[in-house]
């Protein structure tokens, strides 16, 4: 299993990002995947997900201004994320776990539920 992340980079406050995550090497009858976050000094945490159903849950803080989506065709995962603050400043990471059923994981914003992860790619937001 492959995750290679994409689209980070440095935005000024207000600004827009669209990260992306290309998965390879496995096939999943169901499965969960997400967009997590780690600040230096601070825990990874949940900021998306989405299953193969198609439900999300995003986490307060990103609520009305991130938007977390999949392609099946190019088994991609995408965050677009809109009115971006200095707090978002983070690396980021996608990652994926593979279910019986989606109702295993589905909604789960927590690091552990995921067993694959891609290398990150860093988002920096200045005021």
């Amino acid at each position: 299993v492959q995750l290679v992340e994409s689209g980070g980079g440095s935005v000024q406050s207000g600004g827009s990002l669209r990260l992306s995550c290309a998965a390879s090497g496995y096939t999943y009858t169901g499965w969960c995947m997400g967009w997590f976050r780690q600040a230096p000094g601070k825990e990874r945490e949940g900021v998306a997900v989405i299953d193969s159903n198609g439900s999300t849950k995003y986490t307060h803080s990103v609520k009305g201004r991130f938007t977390i989506s999949h392609d099946n065709a190019k088994n991609t995962l995408y965050l677009q994320m809109n009115e971006l603050k200095p707090e978002d400043t983070a690396m980021y990471y996608c990652a994926v776990v593979g279910v019986p059923s989606a109702r295993y994981c589905s909604g789960s914003l927590d690091p552990p539920t995921y067993n694959r992860w891609g290398q990150g790619t860093q988002v920096t937001v200045s005021s």
